[in-house]
């Protein structure tokens, strides 16, 4: 059974106001003060954002009850100086970000200017565990078409600034700035990747490996393929869909590249255009099909993903999870329709995020 482990950003915000907080460095502290080796919690390139990580888990069941802990305990010491947490993937109020104080982010200050003060977004990264970087480097070829799937069913940043973006996943379009982020191509090889890794390394355009920010890239720290296609999700019960799906994703790659069936060919171009429909609609409307890259109904779209990877689904044992998440999703929207909602009903912003907050602590 293959292991998964997830990776929370999460928005500090005032519980009055709604506004975000730039007090990461003193959240941390407090999660110190209780735990001296507590190495659960991270600072992120803006004090307002706080991340977390979970440990590998090959239960589902295992990995919801730990993320539905980690936010409780992030809520807490938020809590303990007088701010809040909340899965947003955006924050729905304006915000001037707070670049933290580390050489790193101010290289990266220095050398991105305004992209780097944008880029107060947060996601959900999933590590799926593989054998071997070669096993890895064909997962990742074989997975490209269907990633747009999981930032539709994700998507939960529809506000920028106080203002409805249009989009549902605005957040996707946002990190896209960044000069080594987004879809890639077709590899064949953990030599040709590593090489390609250490091209661009040489250009000088980005400081070290950690700026790889390919849509799904080998882990720089443990045997995983990382996913970073996602926002992070208003219910813990949806990141858990996602890690599930990705899971699954991996499993179905693998097999196919262990049988010798190659990977879809379609350009970076036309999956960069999957990737904006995918973030524009979410589940509203039409995605681009991973097989023919035509437009199709968002519900169709899905199922079709749940069809390429119901086998290795029901060899998890997570086929009905996946199935009734996937099936909620569909009825009652992402996060993104659950903000919009939450708007129409209250026309606060203010309580969008307060309802936000109270939803990221429910289990």
């Amino acid at each position: 059974m293959r292991t998964v482990g997830v990776e929370e950003e999460l928005l500090l915000v005032d519980p009055g106001t709604g506004e975000p907080r730039a007090l990461s460095a003193a959240v941390l502290a407090r999660a110190s003060l209780d735990d001296a080796e507590q190495d659960v919690f991270e600072k992120e390139l803006h004090e307002q954002m706080l991340e977390f990580a979970t440990h590998p888990q090959s239960d589902m069941e295992r990995l919801h009850a730990e993320i539905v802990r980690c936010r409780a305990e992030a809520g807490g010491h938020a809590g303990e100086i007088g701010c809040a947490v909340a899965a947003l993937a955006t924050s729905p109020l304006p915000v001037t970000p707070s670049v933290g104080v580390n050489r790193r982010y101010e290289w990266m200050a220095d050398q991105y200017g305004v992209v780097v003060q944008e880029q107060l977004v947060l996601g959900c990264h999933v590590h799926v565990s593989v054998e071997s970087d070669e096993e890895g480097v064909a997962v990742i070829d074989r997975v490209r078409p269907w990633l747009p799937v999981l930032t539709a069913l994700s998507a939960n940043s529809p506000f920028w600034q106080g203002r409805d973006s249009s989009y549902s996943s605005y957040r996707s379009r946002v990190w896209q700035r960044w000069p080594s982020a987004g879809p890639t191509e077709l590899f064949g090889s953990a030599e040709t990747y590593h090489r390609r890794v250490a091209d661009m390394l040489a250009t000088g355009t980005i400081l070290d490996d950690g700026m790889i920010y390919f849509d799904v890239r080998l882990s720089q720290r443990y045997p995983t393929v990382e996913f970073r296609v996602a926002d992070v999700c208003l219910d813990a019960g949806t990141a858990v869909v996602v890690a599930a799906l990705a899971r699954a994703l991996v499993g179905t790659a693998a097999r196919e590249w262990r049988e010798g069936r190659e990977p879809a060919e379609h350009s970076v171009s036309l999956l960069r255009l999957a990737a904006w429909r995918a973030a524009r609609s979410g589940l509203t409307e039409e995605l681009l099909h991973p097989a023919t890259m035509r437009r199709m109904p968002a519900e169709t779209v899905v199922r079709a993903l749940l069809d390429h990877v119901g086998d290795a689904l029901a060899d998890d044992g997570d086929l009905d999870r996946v199935r009734d998440g996937v099936g909620e999703l569909l009825r009652h929207g992402n996060g993104a329709r659950v903000q919009r909602e939450l708007l129409e009903r209250t026309g606060s912003l203010r309580d969008v995020v307060t309802e936000c907050v109270r939803r990221t602590q429910a289990a």
